[in-house]
């Protein structure tokens, strides 16, 4: 039996927008709210380099990722053509206006991957 996590009230992510949930071990989970007020989680963390997606545009079923203009699918986290790769996504559950994540997920799933590094290149130094 799957046990969740109660996460916000559905008004608490902006529609077509989203909300970063932390995670005590891997990156953040974003959830998504479409206009038609579905909501969808995935990693907060874009196929192509890494880009944090939660600070992506949503429109209709999909978000586009502010680093690289990449529109990724909100149901399967696939990138869509001619794009290719996929994030990946947690179950989520909408009950009388709460939104829950798989808890067993939120603790275990996709914590293999990391955000890119920030700012300048790394350099050897001099003479190295």
């Amino acid at each position: 039996m799957t046990e969740w996590t109660y996460i916000c009230r559905i008004d608490d992510i902006p529609r077509q927008g989203a909300r970063r949930v932390a995670r005590p071990r891997g990156l953040e989970v974003a959830l998504f709210r479409t206009g038609a007020d579905r909501i969808h989680a995935l990693l907060d963390w874009s196929p192509y380099k890494g880009g944090p997606l939660s600070q992506g545009l949503v429109f209709g079923a999909s978000v586009s990722c502010p680093l690289h203009g990449w529109t990724i699918g909100l149901a399967d986290g696939q990138a869509l053509a001619p794009d290719e790769g996929s994030t990946p996504c947690f179950r989520v559950r909408v009950d009388g206006g709460a939104v829950y994540l798989d808890a067993q997920q939120l603790a275990q799933h996709a914590l293999q991957h990391a955000r890119p590094p920030a700012g300048p290149a790394l350099r050897a130094a001099p003479g190295a």
